[in-house]
């Protein structure tokens, strides 16, 4: 079967097949899938986009906020089958058998294989993100150095090394933002990740 969601609200789950590039969810009617016995769910909630690797899930700003396996995200997701989104206090399960037992070519869309410090400048640069200001920029270079007590050329050199990694080419004006999406759009990092003290190593 073709990717779909399970959604959990009322009498019992309803199987929605996901079709076309983009799904809105809420309680105002124009949705393509209409939460409307839910007082908490926003008129426009979220939005389930598909990518060349499955689906991902947007929060559009919305009141209550959109989760995935309990942590609420504040950027892009890419969905796992099985993953468990909650929808202010509806139910919705991801399901998609083709990313059960997932091949390489999926890999594009995959969070890329990190080392610790480029794990720990990529938490740094991403910390804003969990912010509730939603127009929160990345951080910049010199506030990465002071976090993680090394130099801004340390800082800038794992910063090239990321850009690779995750794809952001080089005429990329605003690089630092592209790569803050691309890694929570991807799962590099977590919501909880990003609330960790930032005096840990």
């Amino acid at each position: 079967m073709a990717a779909h969601i399970e959604v959990s609200a009322g009498a019992g789950p309803e199987l929605v097949v996901l079709e076309g590039d983009r799904v809105t969810l809420g309680k105002h009617p124009d949705n393509d899938v209409v939460v409307g016995g839910d007082p908490t769910v926003s008129r426009v909630h979220a939005v389930l986009d598909r990518y060349p690797g499955g689906w991902s899930v947007t929060d559009l700003g919305s009141r209550n906020g959109t989760w995935v396996n309990g942590e609420r995200i504040v950027q892009s997701h890419l969905l796992d089958h099985g993953d468990q989104l909650l929808v202010g206090r509806t139910r919705i399960v991801y399901r998609n058998a083709e990313l059960v037992g997932w091949s390489a070519t999926d890999a594009a869309e995959r969070p890329p294989d990190l080392t610790r410090r480029e794990y720990d400048v990529l938490i740094a640069l991403c910390r804003p993100l969990a912010r509730d200001d939603v127009f929160s920029e990345p951080s910049p270079v010199r506030a990465i150095a002071e976090e993680l007590v090394v130099t801004e050329a340390a800082v800038k050199h794992h910063l090239v090394r990321l850009y690779d990694k995750f794809g952001i080419h080089q005429g990329d004006e605003r690089r630092r933002v592209s790569l803050a999406n691309e890694a929570v759009r991807r799962g590099a990092i977590t919501l909880a990740s990003l609330r960790e003290d930032p005096g840990r190593t």
